[in-house]
């Protein structure tokens, strides 16, 4: 089979592989049907992820069919249309216990195109399937259903409800790539008084208004001083990081309320200052985090219904063996205007 495999930090291609074969009981093999590409994966590509091993296909989001099962797997069979949730979780270790799957002590957590070989390719391994794979409605299409795989959960559970985000709350979300605008759209479910987004593209920040931002704040133009308006001088109550650099991480710290929340998304390839010296005294909590997929049932129950706006996330499509031009639209989001690409099977 065809497969994106890493070389090395800057290093990787469309390559032939051996296709992926049961090794567990709990194993299924999906035929890849769309998958998408995340920016954890050009962290990886940057050479800040160093647990990946050259030689491992990457990706950790995926829509497919289950062709394959092993003998101990009960919630699907060959022929089903499943998500393949970007955690897997053993199901039975302490973590997962607490519905912590992000943590797995059994095997599980990120694993897929970190430790072992992912989704980007035409056949993906899942291990533990009946904890790791999701049943798809027909009336969710894969362009929607992939969306599901790691950014919305990750922007509701690593964002909002780690932020505490409440009725009437001024939440602050800086970055309005995909995971940003997820958490824009994520948090409005608990109807914030005010969301305001700060970015240094002028496109991504027209995008967060489509998506449900009051307030918009280009990053270069001093957007602490629009919280400190909007706010009468009192900062943000939840201040969402969805970046991953210090400086990202530094303004939120810079302009959330005493007694509010900094929940941090980003994935930090670099050291960030953390300023006790001035936070020490203001009650702040900061919330840290790999997401855990819990939610991911009641996620796919909201876009099922139509309560849960995803498509417009999706700016370009390629198919499945155009996979390295994908990257490289993806890659330069500043000149492409890429929000979330989406390759799909030839008549998938």
């Amino acid at each position: 089979m065809k497969a994106l495999v890493f070389h090395g930090p800057g290093e990787s291609s469309w390559d032939e592989v051996p296709d992926p074969a049961l090794r567990d009981a709990g194993d299924v093999v999906v035929r890849v049907d769309a998958v998408t590409i995340c920016g954890t994966d050009l962290h990886i590509l940057k050479g800040n992820v160093p647990e990946v091993a050259p030689g491992t296909v990457l990706g950790h989001e995926a829509v497919g069919e289950v062709v394959e099962t092993g003998a101990d797997v009960r919630t699907v069979r060959p022929g089903d249309r499943v998500l393949v949730s970007c955690i897997t979780a053993c199901g039975r270790c302490r973590f997962c216990r607490e519905a912590r799957y992000g943590q797995c002590l059994g095997g599980g957590g990120w694993v897929l195109g970190h430790l072992i070989d992912g989704t980007q390719a035409e056949y993906v391994r899942v291990p533990y399937a009946d904890m790791s794979v999701h049943p798809l409605s027909s009336a969710v299409s894969n362009q929607d259903a992939v969306l599901l795989a790691d950014i919305f959960p990750t922007a509701y559970e690593v964002g909002v409800l780690n932020g505490r985000v409440r009725p009437g709350d001024t939440v602050l979300v800086v970055g309005a790539g995909p995971i940003g605008l997820a958490a824009i759209t994520s948090a409005q479910l608990f109807s914030p008084g005010r969301i305001i987004a700060v970015d240094l593209s002028p496109a991504r920040l027209e995008a967060a208004r489509r998506f449900g931002a009051d307030a918009v704040a280009n990053g270069a133009e001093d957007p602490a001083r629009l919280v400190s308006d909007l706010t009468d001088g009192t900062g943000a109550d939840v201040a969402i990081e969805a970046v991953g650099v210090p400086e990202s991480f530094e303004l939120c710290t810079r302009t959330v309320r005493a007694g509010g929340h900094v929940a941090n998304i980003g994935v930090h390839g670099k050291p960030a200052v953390l300023h006790l010296e001035d936070l020490w005294i203001k009650d702040v909590t900061i919330t840290t985090g790999l997401v855990d997929t819990s939610s991911t049932p009641m996620l796919l129950g909201m876009l099922a219904t139509g309560r849960l706006p995803t498509s417009s996330l999706v700016t370009h499509t390629f198919g499945l063996d155009r996979m390295e031009e994908a990257y490289g639209v993806f890659s330069a989001a500043a000149e492409s205007g890429a929000l979330k690409v989406v390759l799909e099977r030839a008549g998938a």
